[in-house]
């Protein structure tokens, strides 16, 4: 694979840049999962771009409110710099994906960015509500909660319909880089 442009083949391309979003930050073996998936990217002719923490490591003398706008302007600059976002939708400390995680989606969604989720269960989001939560199906075809009457989202969806909508998923983050290096060097063509 060439990343030379057409226009110039003496011009050689960056390696398109892939945001790697997830909760995995908080994992205790965060950097080794993190430096898997950047080999794994340069394996696909693509530079992994971690999460970052806006230096805040570097800089205890921050208080919680600096650290976490550092985060977060960190992180948006580095969405709006990648090509594409890969992002760990797993179920985490519940039944839904990591908040931040989910905006990151919606930010690169946003841009125009492609954007390949996976770690998302099987089955669909109902399925996994109404295993936990009593529900049921009212005579109008409807899920709810029993307790509650709160509709459960039924169509069919791995996930909330805002997020299978957006993204396409994959059943593993290899699968899912494998699929934006397609996506992103059959643009460069």
């Amino acid at each position: 694979m060439s990343l030379r442009s057409p226009s110039d083949p003496f011009h050689i391309r960056p390696p398109p840049r892939i945001y790697l979003a997830g909760p995995d930050v908080f994992f205790r073996d965060s950097e080794a999962i993190f430096k898997s998936l950047v080999a794994f990217c340069e394996t696909l002719g693509l530079q992994g771009v971690p999460p970052s923490d806006g230096g805040i490591a570097a800089d205890q003398r921050l208080g919680d409110e600096e650290r976490a706008q550092r985060i977060y302007e960190s992180n948006i600059q580095l969405i709006r710099e990648a090509d594409g976002v890969i992002a760990n939708l797993a179920p985490f400390r519940g039944q839904e994906p990591d908040s931040g995680t989910v905006f990151e989606v919606g930010f690169a969604t946003a841009l125009g960015k492609p954007v390949v989720a996976y770690g998302v269960a099987p089955g669909t989001y109902a399925d996994r509500v109404c295993a936990t939560i009593d529900c049921h199906t009212g005579a109008d075809g409807v899920i709810r909660e029993r307790a509650s009457g709160v509709m459960v989202e039924g169509l069919g969806q791995r996930l909330n319909l805002m997020l299978t909508r957006s993204t396409a998923i994959a059943e593993s983050a290899e699968a899912a880089l494998a699929r934006l290096a397609r996506l992103l060097h059959a643009g460069q063509r």
